[in-house]
């Protein structure tokens, strides 16, 4: 049985905008075991990163604040840490793989210099040990002439080598949870593919736990066990890979799915399946479910109240007051 390693529980994180505050991140909970990918998704402007960076405490006052009940890292509560504790738990047991790798990487400092920096804050060895654990990481990732590589700037690589040190620098002290925030966005098919395959390779050799945030349900299909479907700052669906693409429950879900570009017989185009509308700004979120405006079942009592997560069956949560099987059903 794998073991647990992150439990996230009544997540909530605030920005600070003047004299407002916008909830960003609103009651999310889920867990996440060893040797096992989740992945989070949903469109743009809907939490997905937020509550990564959340995960990740980079989110201090002013900027904002990161509340809720607990989130507990190999048993051990990070919201109740130190900034100085938690600089030694990030990047150490928790890492990211950020966005962008042009604006995630120091443009003054060569790759080499950026690894080795990771492997010496966390593991306290010499400048010789370090070189040689940054050379065998650039060879893990697959960059060839790693001697050569490591004295390179960011802007002499390419948008897919510049990936594989992120990669590289996430995975320099052994994680148990990784999260990779849309770890191929701008990259080519063939290189996407490339980075999905490193990630999970990586994963089998380190038993690591993965959080994937994507808008790419082809990558989900692939690469993960678990979906946390976010809509609004919330989390609207939760379940097995298997169950969100064969049973879908709630609207927004469905939408997702039905966005997925169909493949083509060869003999006409098919039209592109868009979700009507658009997504809510995270500080003028509508009383009731945020989803509808743009949900095609709505119903007055959608509009009155939010409709809390509930478990349906076992290990699948959705929030809809009339979820698609009872509308099927109906």
């Amino acid at each position: 049985m794998e073991e647990k390693i992150l439990e996230v529980r009544n997540l909530m994180t605030q920005y600070t905008t003047g004299k407002n505050r916008v909830t960003v991140v609103n009651d999310v909970s889920f867990d996440l075991f060893s040797g096992c990918s989740l992945a989070i998704v949903g469109e743009s402007g809907s939490g997905k990163s937020a509550m990564a960076l959340s995960l990740m405490r980079l989110i201090e006052p002013p900027v904002g604040t990161i509340t809720g009940q607990a989130i507990l890292l190999e048993g051990k509560d990070i919201l109740q840490l130190s900034l100085k504790e938690m600089q030694e738990i990030r990047g150490n047991r928790i890492s990211m793989i950020f966005q962008e790798p042009m604006t995630a990487l120091n443009p003054v400092f060569t790759i080499g210099e950026q690894i080795m920096e990771t492997i010496q804050l966390h593991q306290q060895v010499a400048p010789k040990e370090a070189k040689i654990g940054c050379i065998e990481l650039l060879t893990r990732v697959g960059i060839p002439a790693p001697h050569q590589r490591m004295l390179d700037y960011p802007h002499q690589l390419s948008g897919g080598m510049r990936q594989r040190v992120m990669i590289a620098i996430a995975l320099a002290c052994n994680p148990a949870v990784l999260i990779a925030d849309e770890p191929t966005t701008a990259l080519d098919v063939t290189t996407q593919a490339q980075i999905i395959d490193l990630i999970q390779r990586l994963q089998a050799e380190k038993k690591m736990g993965i959080i994937l945030i994507t808008h790419d349900l082809g990558i989900v299909a692939d690469a993960c066990d678990e979906v946390v479907v976010m809509y609004g700052g919330s989390i609207v669906e939760k379940s097995l890979v298997e169950t969100i693409f064969n049973a879908p429950l709630h609207p927004y879900t469905q939408a997702l799915l039905d966005a997925i570009p169909p493949l083509s017989d060869g003999s006409r185009p098919q039209r592109l399946r868009t979700i009507s509308g658009v997504v809510p700004a995270l500080s003028d979120l509508p009383i009731g479910c945020p989803f509808q405006d743009r949900c095609p079942y709505v119903k007055e009592l959608c509009r009155a109240s939010k409709p809390p997560l509930q478990e349906v069956s076992c290990g699948h949560s959705v929030a809809c007051f009339y979820p698609l099987q009872a509308i099927a059903k109906d």
